[in-house]
C-alpha cells in the first residue's frame, strides 16, 4: 500500500533533519582537526552539549596519553576511559556546574610551554561553565541567565553580558592555560560562527566591553542583581582582549557548522526530487516575525513560482528568539512553526519542520515539531485556538496534543536551529 502524501512528506522532513544532525556528529567531524601529540602533557577540557561526544571522538583517535575533564548537560554523557565527564544543568546553571568548572580550571593551572590543552567547546557551554565574576554568587548567575533567556535578546547579546559577569568566559580560561599551547575545537551553534559567541568564548579574545554589556541590559530592560550591575558599572568585569600575549599560542578551529548540516539536508531533498534552497545558516529575530517572513516567501513560491519554482524545499538555520509574554512552555522552534502555520492558513501542499539540532527546544526534552496543511483544521476540531496557544508561548502543548512533536532524545551535538519548508502544491 502506497503511503499517503502527508505521510511521505512528513517522513522526508524527518529524514532531512536526521541528516543534518548526523553531519554534525563529533565522531565524523572532529578527528581530521587533531594535531600531533606534544612533548609534554595533553590536557582535555571542554563544555557544551556536544562536549562529551567530542571527548569520546578525541579519545578514539588520540595516539598518546591524555587526561582531562569536560562538562556536559544532564543526559548527554558519553562514556570515556581517560577523560572525566561531569554533567550539570542547562540552560540555567547549578552547583554541579560551579564545582566542575573550578576543577576544570585547576587542571590547566601551572602548565608549561611543552604542554597542550585541547578545549572542546560547543553550544550550551555558557551555562555549563560557571565561575561567577567578582562579588557574584551562583544565585546571581542563575537570576541573570533566567532574565536573559526571557528578554528576547539575541544569543550574541546574551553571551556578551555573560562574558562580562564571568571569571572564566571571554578568554579567561585561555589565559589560565598560558604558557601551554591551546587548541580550541568548536562546534558552532551561533549565527555567524563567531568563536567568542560559542559558549561565550572561554578560550578566545573578546573585543566587546562592559559598556557594550550595559547597553544590552538597558536595551532589553533586564533586571540584574545589584552585584552584577556593580561589576559592569565599575568595569571590573572586563574580558581578555584579542592580542593579549597569554593567548599568543592559542589556535581556534571550527569542526562543524550549521551550514554543513544544512548542506547534508539539502542532499536528502535533492535525492527525493525536491530542489533545495539554503536561505541562510544564520537567521535571527523574534520567532514569530521570522515565521511571517518565511510564510510570505512560501506564498510567493506557491502562487507565482518566485523566486523558486515548486517543488522545492526552503532550508534555514540560525537562532531565533522568544520574548516570553505568556505562561506556556516556550520553545523558539515550535513558536516559529506555530506562527508559520497561522500565517500559511492551511496552504495546500506546504509542510514544515522546525527543531533544535541538540534535541531540546527551550527547556523541553522535545526537539521541535512538524506542520502539515491540515494542522490548523485538526486543532480547531479539538477545540484548540492556535492563536491563543501562540499568545501564551505554549506551542509545545499545541503540537504535542496533535501528536506532531519531534522527539529524538539527546543528539550529542548542537548546530542550532533547523528549519525546512517543503513546498509541493497540488496540480490543477
Amino acid at each position: 500500500m502506497t503511503p499517503s502524501p502527508v505521510t511521505q512528506q512528513r517522513a522526508l522532513l524527518r529524514q532531512m533533519f536526521d541528516a543534518a544532525v548526523a553531519a554534525a556528529q563529533p565522531a565524523l567531524c572532529l578527528p581530521p582537526h587533531l594535531p600531533p601529540p606534544p612533548k609534554g602533557r595533553t590536557i582535555v577540557i571542554g563544555a557544551g552539549k556536544a562536549s562529551a561526544a567530542m571527548a569520546r571522538a578525541l579519545e578514539d583517535h588520540w595516539p598518546g596519553p591524555l587526561e582531562g575533564l569536560v562538562i556536559t548537560r544532564y543526559g548527554y554523557e558519553v562514556p570515556c576511559q581517560r577523560i572525566e565527564i561531569v554533567q550539570a544543568a542547562h540552560p540555567v546553571p547549578d552547583a554541579a556546574g560551579l564545582q566542575a568548572t573550578q576543577r576544570l580550571r585547576d587542571l590547566v593551572t601551572g602548565l608549561t610551554a611543552d604542554d597542550l590543552v585541547i578545549a572542546l567547546i560547543s553550544g550550551g557551554g555558557s551555562s555549563l561553565l560557571v565561575a561567577p565574576g567578582e562579588g557574584l554568587t551562583l544565585q546571581d548567575k542563575q537570576a541573570v541567565n533566567a532574565a536573559l533567556l526571557a528578554s528576547g535578546a539575541s544569543i550574541s547579546e546574551m553571551n556578551c553580558v555573560r562574558r562580562h559577569l564571568s571569571d572564566i568566559k571571554g578568554g579567561r580560561l585561555g589565559a589560565t592555560c598560558h604558557p601551554a599551547k591551546v587548541l580550541t575545537l568548536l562546534i558552532s551553534d551561533v549565527p555567524g560562527d563567531n568563536p567568542m559567541d560559542i559558549a561565550s568564548g572561554p578560550t578566545v579574545g573578546d573585543s566587546s566591553t562592559c559598556a557594550d554589556a550595559l547597553a544590552i541590559v538597558q536595551r532589553y530592560q533586564i533586571k540584574l542583581p545589584s552585584a552584577a550591575r556593580a561589576l559592569l558599572d565599575s568595569g571590573a568585569g572586563e574580558t581578555i582582549k584579542p592580542g593579549d600575549p597569554r593567548l599568543a599560542h592559542s589556535v581556534v578551529k571550527l569542526v562543524t557548522t550549521p551550514q554543513i548540516a544544512l548542506q547534508s539536508a539539502a542532499q536528502v531533498a535533492q535525492a527525493a526530487g525536491f530542489t533545495p534552497h539554503i536561505l541562510s545558516d544564520s537567521l535571527e529575530g523574534e520567532s514569530r516575525d521570522v515565521a511571517k517572513v518565511l510564510a510570505g516567501l512560501t506564498h510567493q513560491v506557491v502562487r507565482q513560482g518566485q523566486p523558486f519554482p515548486a517543488p522545492c524545499v526552503l532550508l534555514s538555520g540560525g537562532e531565533t528568539t522568544v520574548t516570553l509574554r505568556g505562561t506556556g512552555r516556550g520553545g523558539r522552534n515550535v513558536e516559529f512553526l506555530l506562527a508559520l502555520g497561522i500565517a500559511l492558513a492551511g496552504t495546500p501542499g506546504v509542510y514544515a519542520l522546525a527543531a533544535d539540532t541538540d534535541g531540546v527546544d527551550g527547556a523541553e526534552e522535545i526537539a521541535g515539531a512538524l506542520l502539515t496543511p491540515d494542522t490548523l483544521a485538526r486543532a480547531w476540531a479539538l477545540g484548540m485556538n492556535p492563536r491563543s496557544y501562540l499568545d501564551n508561548n505554549d506551542a509545545h502543548s499545541f503540537f504535542q496534543t496533535l501528536g506532531d512533536s519531534v522527539v529524538c532524545g539527546p543528539t550529542l551535538t548542537n548546530v542550532n536551529d533547523f528549519r525546512a519548508i517543503l513546498i509541493n502544491p497540488p496540480t490543477a
